[in-house]
């Protein structure tokens, strides 16, 4: 499977579907996220043995807080015993741990949890795992544009000079390749504000499946889909 660079495969997922899940199930909903997180456990476990060189997992929106307050705080929970249960299995497993998107709501316990989880694993060299959190593609584009914009000011850079590879290598993403494949469960085919800028060349696999019924079998067959796939990235050949 070939990378957007030497060396790489990117995955990235939306995990969706988590509520609807759990309704047909006719369980509150956050048990559909509790089910989920138990998704994300072992499809971090098979993209590792897969050949996935960076996953990304898209943990929560920007947008999200507009969800009850019972829900969020459910969530954040979630994420709190993931940042203190999981962390150490990650680092044992060589897994890298990184987090992206706008901390300043996130509360300070949980900051300080992601930033001992990336400083323990930061030397790790197997699977690069990203969780976005509190993210949104639209806002990673706006920071990189006020970063240029500062930095023009300044004089430090010229205005003129700004092409495609200054705006990627701003964005606060810029130490991951682009996503190769993204996948999207629950059956909805649109990408949610998510990576806008580093999607431009992704494959989309839109999977008719809710997230907590996501298998490391499902993971295979969306790999083995997108190795069919003749991506030219805008050539004719």
């Amino acid at each position: 499977m070939g990378g957007g660079i030497a060396g790489t495969f990117h995955v990235a997922i939306i995990m969706d579907g988590n509520g609807r899940w759990a309704r047909h199930r006719g369980l509150p909903r956050t048990m559909g996220h509790y089910f989920g997180a138990e998704a994300a456990r072992r499809i971090v476990r098979a993209a590792a043995g897969a050949g996935v060189t960076h996953l990304t997992l898209f943990g929560f929106s920007s947008e999200n807080w507009r969800r009850p307050k019972v829900e969020v705080d459910y969530l954040m929970g979630l994420l709190r015993g993931y940042l203190r249960k999981d962390v150490a299995g990650l680092h044992e497993n060589n897994v890298r741990l990184s987090v992206i998107g706008t901390r300043e709501e996130l509360a300070p316990d949980i900051v300080r949890l992601m930033e001992q989880a990336e400083a323990l694993t930061a030397r790790n060299t197997g699977l690069y795992l990203t969780i976005a959190l509190n993210y949104g593609g639209r806002a990673d584009i706006a920071a990189a544009a006020r970063h240029l914009a500062q930095e023009a000011a300044a004089g430090r850079l010229d205005p003129a000079a700004i092409d495609e590879a200054t705006v990627a290598g701003a964005l606060p993403s810029a130490h991951l390749p682009d996503p190769d494949l993204l996948i999207r469960t629950s059956g909805e085919q649109r990408i949610s504000n998510f990576l806008l800028w580093q999607m431009a060349y992704a494959e989309m696999l839109f999977v008719d499946r809710y997230w907590p019924d996501f298998t490391a079998e499902d993971l295979a067959v969306a790999l083995a889909a997108f190795k069919r796939r003749d991506r030219r990235f805008g050539g004719n050949v």
